[in-house]
């Protein structure tokens, strides 16, 4: 299930978006596993496993991001609510969705 959201994300990544970004997205997730995406110079990777230095780490339900990235939960209420917790430049995360656009 986590590979459906993950292949999802790989193909609504915008490169555009990302031109001049060197960071790493940790995403732990509570039902799945840990996956990271490395971001850089408007290319995406995904790997599985923990990044040992990311950018910022963002914990969550898979169900949780799919909500976020298909718009039905805004990424701020979930972190306010606690459906979400993020460590590290948390400004980063609020750049997901230019990351990755709804189509």
């Amino acid at each position: 299930m986590t590979d459906n959201v993950l292949e999802k994300l790989q193909t609504r990544f915008d490169p555009q978006a990302a031109q001049g970004m060197d960071d790493v997205f940790q995403f732990n997730f509570n039902d799945k596993g840990n996956y990271y995406l490395v971001v850089k110079d408007g290319n995406l990777d995904i790997q599985e496993g923990e990044h040992e230095d990311p950018s910022v780490t963002l914990t969550m339900s898979s169900d949780t991001l799919k909500g976020v990235m298909s718009g039905e939960l805004s990424g701020m209420s979930a972190f306010m609510s606690g459906q979400l917790k993020a460590t590290g430049n948390i400004m980063l995360a609020t750049r997901l969705n230019s990351l990755f656009p709804s189509r």
